[in-house]
């Protein structure tokens, strides 16, 4: 699957995952799965909550299997905790920092824009989302895109709601990638350990 096209309501039902097109759906959606017999008591296998976890995590990124299974063996190479190292990999996508930073409503939204040219790291243009930032990098928006941009994004950014490891220039559109973050610092409800032991089977 290269991507998921079908109902983005499914994915918080079946799977958990809160980012979706209109994020007030969370609130009022049932939180049984989809479908009919969705309401039904049923324990899942181990191998079932493995599995559930690491679709939670991949579709929350909003990456292909094959993506997700990279981002994994990468982790697993470097030294370190992997669950904490794939987390981070993750985080620092360009189009999830652009998501972070409040620069769009989704990560579709910060994709897009990626995607569009609308951005520039260090003062080259990025179109990659997958792109992954280092510490120290700047992220800006083209001066020709800017006032697009703006009208976009700017009442979406929430200074209170910046992430600490991003300083933002809510004015210039600039973000800048301070550092790679901890790991209490991101989400916690994700069990990165269950997605260890899903591929070490």
């Amino acid at each position: 699957m290269a991507r998921y096209t079908g109902p983005t309501n499914k994915l918080f039902r079946n799977y958990g995952v809160k980012e979706l097109s209109n994020r007030k759906l969370t609130s009022s959606m049932r939180q049984t799965e989809s479908g009919q017999h969705g309401a039904m008591r049923k324990k899942l296998s181990e191998y079932a909550l493995h599995l559930n976890e690491k679709q939670k995590i991949r579709l929350t990124y909003l990456l292909s299997e094959k993506q997700f299974a990279k981002y994994y063996n990468e982790a697993a190479r470097r030294k370190g905790v992997t669950g904490t190292i794939l987390l981070q990999l993750l985080e620092s996508r360009l189009d999830n920092v652009l998501f972070k930073a409040g620069f769009g409503i989704t990560r579709k939204q910060s994709r897009q824009i990626v995607n569009h040219g609308h951005i520039l790291v260090n003062d080259k243009k990025v179109d990659i989302p997958s792109y992954l930032l280092k510490a120290g990098d700047v992220i800006t928006v083209k001066s020709k895109s800017s006032d697009f941009v703006k009208k976009q994004v700017i009442e979406m950014i929430d200074m209170a709601c910046a992430p600490a490891w991003l300083t933002i220039d809510k004015d210039a559109l600039k973000i800048t990638f301070d550092r790679i973050p901890e790991r209490g610092e991101l989400d916690s409800e994700f069990k990165e350990q269950l997605v260890i032991e899903f591929y070490s089977k």
